[in-house]
């Protein structure tokens, strides 16, 4: 038996796309999918966006990559913004969501450490969540299905129950330097946490001079028609992990602290070679150009209530299949009956649309942001075609 050129760590499907247009990806057979998984909540100004395509291919003439041994001024100019636009104080970059939240691990833990607390080191994170593949990330998931091969984990994480209080309350201890927390659930299912379970964690880190961290990987960047889904809850973080729509399709990953929370990040603490280069940060200026306007965060609400309006509406005429619908703005959860993989297979091989599963039984929806009405009406056209015709495995 030998290896694939591609390591074989993707089921990969039969879709081979080589081409993009707006909110349809094209197969290299020519056949066209309506892209409502956008990369899994990348590709948030969809495949063609004109700005995004041009600043990267006015960079790229100009030039990509130098280092960080030298001064920044792309990067200085994005993180600016950032600061100005958040709660943040400084920015790391990075190219990934995995790396943003390993920064924003080493952060948490450096914020005590480098006050003389060596025994700060323990972050409480919570059941089904996903953090990254890198092994302080699974490591921070509770996750069995990340933990195979790869064991011992690191140490320093207690997992708690996602959205009770109580439940962090009770592993907090001597070692804790703070919490990790998804504001929204993705690959768990798109399960946004409470308003007072938030609160509760914030209060909760002030008491105990504790980090709060969140992993706004996925939610971040005007995905819930906010810049950062924090705003959401009238609370700030700490420390921010970001990453997947901030380069719009190109790698870019950020980490995003306060004054008091990076003092342990002084020189020699952290790098990256490839993170912050101007041609990443001038995708990340693009997106910024085009999502962090009031307008269009308005827009991007309007949209996910229309929308969220017209699946509860949807599934009422499917009561056997779905059983409720979940999520801000234009991250969308149809949470099922049973296993959502098998229905989003079905949506994706037989009906063109594409989607993403994830855990407790729930069917992603996650299109560009600049998707319009013409792309709801179709989304709604394969959605209640692939419903119609689908019969789930235990029915087959």
């Amino acid at each position: 038996m030998s290896i694939t050129p591609l390591m074989p760590v993707y089921p990969r499907s039969g879709v081979r796309p080589v081409r993009g247009e707006h909110c349809h990806l094209i197969d290299e057979d020519g056949t066209r999918y309506l892209d409502f998984a956008s990369g899994i909540a990348v590709n948030l100004l969809g495949h063609s966006h004109a700005g995004l395509i041009s600043a990267i291919q006015q960079q790229a003439a100009t030039l990509m990559h130098v280092s960080n041994l030298y001064g920044s001024p792309q990067g200085e100019r994005l993180a600016q913004r950032l600061v100005d636009l958040t709660f943040a104080d400084t920015v790391f970059f990075t190219n990934s969501g995995a790396e943003a939240v390993e920064c924003a691990i080493k952060t948490a833990r450096s914020y005590h450490q480098h006050a003389g607390n060596d025994d700060r080191y323990e972050l409480i994170t919570f059941r089904n969540a996903f953090h990254g593949r890198t092994m302080a990330t699974i490591s921070a998931s509770n996750q069995d299905k990340m933990h195979k091969g790869f064991m011992p984990l690191l140490a320093g994480f207690k997992y708690a129950e996602f959205d009770d209080l109580e439940s962090a309350k009770a592993l907090m201890g001597p070692n804790t330097a703070g919490f990790l927390v998804e504001p929204i659930q993705g690959e768990g299912g798109i399960r946004p946490a409470s308003d007072d379970f938030l609160r509760g964690l914030r209060q909760l880190a002030d008491e105990n001079d504790l980090m709060l961290v969140f992993d706004e990987v996925q939610c971040g960047v005007a995905r819930t028609g906010r810049l950062y889904a924090y705003e959401h809850y009238g609370i700030e973080p700490d420390i921010l992990a970001s990453a997947k729509g901030i380069g719009g399709g190109f790698p870019l990953g950020a980490c995003l602290a306060t004054e008091k929370a990076a003092r342990g990040m002084v020189f020699g603490s952290h790098g990256s070679t490839y993170g912050g280069n101007p041609l990443a940060m001038a995708a990340g200026e693009a997106v910024l150009d085009a999502v962090a306007t009031d307008e269009f965060l308005a827009e991007v609400r309007e949209k996910g209530e229309r929308l969220r309006s017209r699946l509860e509406q949807f599934i009422g005429n499917y009561a056997d299949l779905f059983e409720s619908v979940r999520g801000k703005g234009l991250m969308l959860g149809l949470r099922m009956h049973g296993e959502s993989r098998p229905f989003y297979v079905h949506l994706r091989d037989n009906h063109q649309l594409l989607t993403v599963a994830a855990g407790d039984n729930t069917l992603r929806v996650l299109p560009p942001l600049v998707a319009g009405d013409a792309e709801f009406d179709e989304f709604f056209d394969r959605l209640s075609a692939g419903a119609a015709d689908y019969r789930p495995p235990s029915a087959a």
